[in-house]
């Protein structure tokens, strides 16, 4: 199905005009404090520097903020605090972004301070930390973004993929055609079922009985899942451990929506569950992680549901083949024998775990591929602010730069000091955008996703990927600032001395 491109003018209107806003509050704002400079120092060039005690503690009031918002409960299902949490963490960051700039290297300082041109790089960087934060503000935001997308995406990932590996255990998959659409009128009979196990070639056979619920009449039908649960820490996806159930009392394991949905809680009685098989009483043995059914699901062990309900009909069978077997031999007998018995060789569909991890991975990757472009764009944005920024500056600084030719500097050792200023400028944003970008990604995964989606997944770091990332910002921010200084390092900046004279 071809997607059609939906196009609201009212939304692209909304965002132009904060686009707009967002400019003229960026300019206003450091012309308020301008305004405050005292004039007559300000045209000796003295007294330039900005107040900044008030804008950090701000800043770090706000990420106080963000943090305390990350802690509040969803409004109407949505996850609208942590949505400012994130916001408030990437205003609060770039706000103590010159602090930031300020104890790094007044610790580096030292070091360089008998080579000539990585000190003029790094006292520039020191005393005009206001300035170095305005220019890579933009890639701090962007880079900490594109951190936050990856962690998210790549711990997104593996958490589907290690539940994959715990649902699917065996080597092939029977099932009715559109069991899901079809589980209450499309099943495998129990004959067909003892007819699979006596295949050759098939050493086990599990079974399943799938079917809906209707549990409130306010709310989608969840999904019952009769299946064989011996060992539940081993056999189903679980979030923490088992509780005990009392004598009596039937256990199941929920998934972490009926969790949300439902206030189902572990070693609890899930009441809402009796009216709709007509039993009980139900005890929540264990909650189990389900990416596939936001609207809840429940998990019973076959047995116990056979003797409440007597419901015999089977939708999904797994085979375990025997050893050295073919699974397309295997599913060759499977259809003669539901041609035998159904008199239809369509009834069932097949699916190998490995086919079905890799469809799953596959779609996975392809829905989220988009994510990258969207990283590359937010990156190359911040980029561009770097460069206008440099462009700037370095024009500003011709008479410092034909003071530096004046003193015997060449012009590529002019160019080395405006490159080292711009790989100063841009690492203290790669870290800070690193540092932003985790502390945003530990709310998406462990807040904003399980609000939305009500499902929770595994923080994982790919390093590898996080720091080839952060390198490629601080060779880009190099390039940049070496390409922008190169226009104001030559003749005319040796000339633009006189200008005072």
């Amino acid at each position: 199905m071809q997607p059609k491109l939906q196009w609201s003018a009212l939304a692209a209107a909304g965002y132009g005009a904060l686009g707009v806003a967002a400019a003229m509050a960026g300019g206003w704002l450091p012309a308020r404090s301008a305004a405050r400079l005292p004039l007559a120092q300000t045209l000796k060039g003295l007294g330039t520097a900005l107040p900044r005690g008030r804008r950090h503690l701000l800043g770090w009031g706000a990420l106080l903020a963000a943090f305390v918002l990350a802690l509040m409960p969803p409004v109407a299902g949505i996850p609208l605090a942590a949505y400012v949490s994130v916001g408030l963490l990437l205003v609060g960051g770039i706000s103590v972004l010159p602090g930031a700039v300020g104890a790094l290297y007044d610790r580096i300082a030292p070091a360089v301070a008998h080579r000539l041109l990585p000190l003029l790089a790094v006292e520039r960087a020191r005393r005009v930390r206001e300035s170095a934060a305005v220019a890579v503000s933009g890639v701090v935001a962007a880079l900490s973004l594109a951190v936050a997308l990856t962690v998210m995406v790549a711990s997104f990932r593996q958490s589907v993929a290690d539940w994959l590996d715990v649902l699917l255990p065996a080597d092939l998959y029977v099932r009715t055609s559109s069991s899901t659409a079809a589980g209450d009128t499309a099943f495998l009979t129990p004959q067909l079922v003892q007819g699979l196990a006596q295949l050759p070639g098939v050493a086990r056979v599990n079974t399943q009985r799938v079917r809906s619920l209707l549990l409130d009449p306010s709310r989608p039908p969840v999904t019952l899942l009769a299946r064989s649960v011996d060992d539940a820490s081993r056999s189903l996806p679980l979030v923490g451990a088992t509780a005990p159930v009392p004598a009596g009392a039937v256990p199941v394991y929920v998934s972490e929506a009926m969790v949300d949905l439902y206030g189902a809680r572990r070693g609890e009685p899930l009441r809402v569950l009796e009216p709709a098989l007509g039993a009980g009483p139900f005890v929540v043995a264990g909650v189990w992680r389900d990416y596939v059914r936001q609207t809840g699901a429940v998990i019973i062990d076959q047995r116990d549901y056979l003797r409440l309900t007597g419901d015999r009909r089977i939708n999904d069978a797994q085979l375990w083949l025997a050893p050295g077997s073919s699974a397309d031999e295997v599913q060759g007998r499977v259809r003669e024998l539901v041609a035998r018995e159904a008199g239809s060789r369509d009834l069932v569909e097949f699916a190998s775990a490995a086919q079905v991890r890799a469809i799953s991975l596959r779609i996975f990757d392809r829905s989220f591929a988009v994510t990258y472009w969207l990283q590359a764009v937010a990156i190359a944005i911040g980029l561009f602010g770097v460069a206008a920024s440099f462009s700037a500056q370095v024009l500003a600084r011709r008479k410092e730069f034909g003071l530096l030719a004046h003193l015997g500097l060449t012009r590529r050792q002019i160019l080395t000091v405006v490159a080292g200023e711009g790989a100063a400028w841009t690492f203290i944003g790669a870290l800070a955008g690193l540092g932003l970008g985790l502390a945003v990604a530990v709310v998406l995964v462990h807040v904003v996703n399980p609000q939305s989606f009500h499902w929770t997944m595994d923080l994982l770091l790919p390093w590898g990927r996080l720091l080839a990332l952060c390198a490629a910002v601080v060779v880009a921010g190099t390039l940049t600032a070496w390409i922008a200084g190169r226009a104001a390092a030559g003749r005319d900046a040796v000339l633009a001395v006189k200008e005072d004279w």
